[in-house]
């Protein structure tokens, strides 16, 4: 046989050899695949499960964290929480993630999901060291306690409640929010990008604020601790200072 016969034949041997996996390997590696098929599909069905995904923006149990730009949605009043499922599904809120998480979704489902989220109740982290000035906090802080009478701006407890930490059914609370969300939500509804049910109360206040205003209500709201009891009030005592569209008797969103 030639030499050049004695290479190719020499060649053809070689890439016939067949690929040979070890049997502990491939014992292991059967196993390891069927174990997870079987870890798949006995995932309880709970919407503690389903609702798995929301927690990459907003933390596990929907707690978030004191900083960033995702707000905690644990322990909001259901009404409050099932309005901006809806708010987002139909466009009045604009982020397009939680438009393409919800767009499918019926209100029973959208339903379920704020009630599961308001039962949550982890504990608050404690607020950011505050690098603004003492002037932008106190006029952060007269804002929310008295709001500005000159520019018609009421108090932000007239609503949110005394301790800021909302009234059912539907008014959310303030504190332990991320400085950032706050500034960000102020300027959505200053700049028309989100939206409530009419009449738009939120709207109609921000427009009446400046934007050292809106910086200074942030700025104070977020640095302040969360009571023990952060739950939401279970009521509304006196009459609100403008109608809201989202409140059923004339709340804030």
């Amino acid at each position: 046989m030639s030499g050049p016969s004695i290479s190719a034949a020499r060649r053809r041997a070689r890439f016939s050899i067949p690929i040979r996996i070890p049997s502990m390997l491939l014992t292991a590696l059967c196993g390891w695949l069927l174990a997870g098929a079987a870890a798949a599909q006995a995932l309880p069905d709970t919407l503690a499960q389903r609702t798995a995904a929301c927690g990459a923006c907003h933390g596990e149990q929907g707690r978030a964290a004191s900083d960033g730009f995702y707000p905690r949605i644990a322990g909001k009043p259901a009404g409050y929480l099932y309005n901006q499922l809806i708010n987002f599904r139909e466009g009045r809120r604009r982020y397009p993630l939680m438009i393409y998480m919800v767009d499918h979704l019926s209100d029973d489902y959208l339903q379920e999901i704020a009630h599961y989220f308001a039962d949550q109740h982890p504990p608050y982290p404690p607020p950011q060291p505050s690098a603004a000035t003492p002037a932008v906090l106190e006029r952060g802080r007269q804002l929310v306690f008295s709001g500005d009478k000159a520019k018609q701006v009421p108090a932000c407890v007239a609503c949110h409640g005394q301790t800021l930490t909302g009234t059912l059914p539907s008014i959310p609370g303030l504190v332990g929010l991320p400085r950032d969300y706050l500034n960000a939500q102020f300027g959505a509804w200053k700049n028309g990008t989100r939206h409530a049910a009419a009449p738009d109360c939120m709207a109609q206040i921000t427009e009446r604020l400046s934007d050292d205003d809106m910086s200074a209500a942030a700025a104070w709201l977020a640095a302040q601790p969360v009571p023990t009891d952060a739950a939401p009030a279970a009521a509304i005592t006196q009459k609100l200072p403008l109608a809201c569209g989202s409140y059923p008797q004339g709340g804030a969103q």
